[in-house]
């Protein structure tokens, strides 16, 4: 089922849908522990298998070991280098180069993973048939187009999306935790244009940046002048995320780039421009005060493990 971001667009009531799945402000992970960046003792790749998320990544990790051994050593290297950091922080210049890398090379029409490239906003909606219509009645088209598809989507107001853009220029990428029942899975974020593609830390670290996309959300600013709104829609790699896994690290991008907070914003600078200071466990800090870290129960999330 669909699932609508309703919350601190202004817009809830007329996004929700009895199809959708509920407020991901419910959603929050257990408190047995982090599992991220800094998860290894040890050799490189004796610490890569105790993460409980190498198994999702298996079968990818092991053909980069078959097919360039080289490239495999030199990241479990580089892996390994993070147990002599400091608890909590981590050094992000290379990381942040290797996602720019990665950016730069979002160029062709369909990316590895099977995302559309240059996705617009007529291949999924009449544009010049809509702009007859008020900001409402195109919200409420939206809605019901997205509810019953596998995705997440939203209408979020010019004024917030505008100060989204104007951050993610500035502070392209950013990290972000997504709640297991294991602790935390961690996901890089990256704008290319007003795409934001997402894929796991560890996918990252063993991949570089070949590292495929698995979240693409997609923002459409052509109403955004004449009718005060911006469409957002996303597509997924349903073998390793499910549309509330979708719908949190979404609501996460509004948490950490739509925020009045200077503290919340100050993490994603922090990232972008002052690595070495950066913080994961302010992340999770963050998340648990937002309500977005309140505990799960058992069976509310299906991990795609």
């Amino acid at each position: 089922m669909a699932g609508p971001l309703c919350q601190g667009w202004g817009l809830g009531a007329a996004l929700r849908s009895r199809a959708a799945l509920r407020p991901l402000g419910l959603l929050a992970p257990p408190a047995r522990g982090v599992l991220g960046p800094a998860a290894g003792t040890g050799a490189g790749e004796a610490a890569l298998e105790e993460n409980p998320f190498y198994g999702k990544y298996r079968h990818k990790i092991q053909e980069l070991r078959r097919s360039n051994p080289d490239v495999f050593e030199s990241r479990m290297e580089k892996r390994s280098e993070v147990k002599k950091q400091p608890v909590g922080h981590s050094k992000q210049g290379d990381f942040i180069r290797c996602m720019e890398e990665k950016a730069e090379g979002l160029g062709s029409k369909t990316s590895k993973g099977g995302f559309t490239r240059d996705k617009t906003l007529d291949s999924i909606l009449n544009v010049e048939m809509v702009k007859e219509k008020s900001a409402g009645e195109i919200t409420q088209i939206w809605n019901q187009y997205f509810s019953a598809k596998d995705t997440v989507y939203a209408v979020i107001p010019a004024d917030k999306f505008d100060l989204i853009w104007k951050r993610a220029q500035k502070c392209p990428s950013f990290l972000y935790a997504l709640p297991r029942k294991e602790g935390y899975e961690f996901f890089v974020g990256q704008w290319s244009g007003t795409e934001l593609h997402f894929t796991s830390l560890i996918n990252v670290q063993t991949q570089g940046e070949t590292a495929p996309s698995q979240l693409v959300l997609y923002h459409y600013p052509d109403l955004q002048k004449e009718k005060g709104i911006v469409l957002m829609t996303a597509e997924m790699d349903s073998k390793f995320l499910v549309v509330h896994d979708a719908q949190c690290l979404a609501n996460q991008v509004q948490l950490f780039y739509a925020t009045d907070r200077s503290e919340t914003y100050g993490l994603v600078e922090t990232f972008n421009h002052r690595s070495s200071e950066f913080k994961y466990m302010s992340v999770i800090a963050e998340l648990e005060q937002s309500g977005l870290g309140r505990e799960l129960r058992p069976g509310q999330v299906s991990d795609k493990s």
